[in-house]
């Protein structure tokens, strides 16, 4: 009940202070010069108590209303669209409302949020493997952006992501696998033995090998991107457009699937009735047992395909182009494998004063290369 008492200043000056409790049961105390103004922001008061319109008078965030489920909905409503929400963020936004739910936004606390993540990354995936720091980060992402959005939206005052240190776990991503020449003549016997049951998966690999391209990339090329000798990608992971060259041996691959596929589909990877195919995951990993291939990914083709490059003399410009990372620092991670990437540096220094009479070396003396301990 709202209570109204008359106050005098010390000057002498009469107001009448409003006494009463928020719905959170804070007290607040308002005043006014005329009594008139303080009953009726009594009175307007307690009528918005007891009718729930509490952010007409108590300034009470939308956040005390909306739930996890209803920014579940914005979201989907304002994001469905995206070209990887079907494939991956549907199960990561099933995931975190499976615990969410119901709860208010207000309700979610820094305290929650560091609990679920623990509890992630100790739930097991299926078949009982552990749950990757990658996995559980994307998760976390997806809750980060859902709650900053809510704040632009209007439904949350902010996000309790920043009430403490960073949530996200830091990732392994230094893995960098690749096959040698003998896994890749292994590799490529074992698909075509697997051929009467899987007739597209060494096209696939071998594209992959000689390409780079992503799985989604790959799968989901269609003739019209193969032209005037390049691939052309224009939806690329970075969303840039990138053009890929096609060498000798993957024109072999082409025309050979061309004549296999009869243009009974749009898609180079088709199955019997034209319909393209979205996963090659179960054939790949028979594959690889067959060929001994352990610890290999349908990804590591990518890696595979860039690191051939660097060992035989890229630039790793060429691969940054090839592979469409948008970031240089993704390509470095091959670098090691480069023989002249250190060399070609410090032979830059070559001609830096030294106090002695500079001597040309002609191409009839030796090389620095060649050099032993013993002559220098």
């Amino acid at each position: 009940m709202a209570t109204v008492r008359k106050r005098i200043s010390t000057k002498g000056k009469v107001s009448y202070q409003v006494d009463y409790y928020d719905p959170q049961g804070k007290r607040i105390m308002k005043c006014f010069s005329k009594k008139a103004d303080a009953e009726a922001y009594g009175g307007k008061a307690e009528a918005a108590k007891r009718e729930g319109r509490y952010e007409d008078i108590f300034d009470v965030k939308k956040e005390s209303h909306t739930t996890f489920n209803e920014l579940c909905a914005l979201y989907v409503e304002n994001f469905g669209t995206q070209k990887a929400f079907n494939t991956s963020k549907r199960y990561l936004l099933s995931a975190v409302q499976n615990h969410f739910g119901g709860r208010k936004l207000s309700q979610i606390t820094f305290l929650e949020l560091e609990t679920y993540r623990n509890k992630r990354r100790s739930t097991p995936v299926m078949g009982n493997k552990p749950r990757t720091d990658a996995s559980v980060n994307r998760e976390m992402a997806l809750l980060s952006h859902m709650l900053n959005k809510a704040v632009e939206w209007g439904k949350l005052e902010n996000s309790p992501f920043k009430k403490g240190k960073r949530l996200m776990l830091k990732e392994n991503n230094h893995r960098l696998r690749f096959l040698t020449e003998s896994e890749i003549e292994a590799l490529l016997k074992a698909c075509d033995e697997l051929k009467t049951y899987t007739p597209h998966l060494r096209p696939v690999v071998e594209t992959a090998l000689l390409t780079g391209m992503r799985r989604g990339e790959l799968l989901g090329l269609t003739w019209e991107q193969i032209r005037n000798g390049f691939i052309y990608l224009t939806e690329t992971k970075s969303g840039k457009a990138r053009q890929i060259p096609i060498n000798d041996r993957l024109a072999e691959v082409l025309k050979e699937m061309r004549r296999g596929n009869q243009l009974k589909s749009t898609f180079l990877f088709c199955d019997s009735e034209g319909r393209r195919f979205l996963e090659v995951k179960r054939s790949f990993a028979s594959a690889c047992r067959r060929a001994g291939i352990d610890d290999f990914r349908f990804h590591d083709l990518r890696h595979t395909f860039a690191s051939r490059l660097v060992m035989r003399g890229a630039s790793l410009k060429a691969v940054q182009e090839l592979l469409g990372h948008a970031d240089m620092k993704m390509t470095m991670r091959y670098a090691h494998l480069s023989k002249e990437h250190l060399r070609d540096s410090v032979n830059l220094l070559n001609d830096m004063p030294n106090g002695k009479e500079m001597v040309n070396i002609g191409p009839e003396t030796k090389r620095a290369d060649n050099l032993s301990i013993a002559t220098l």
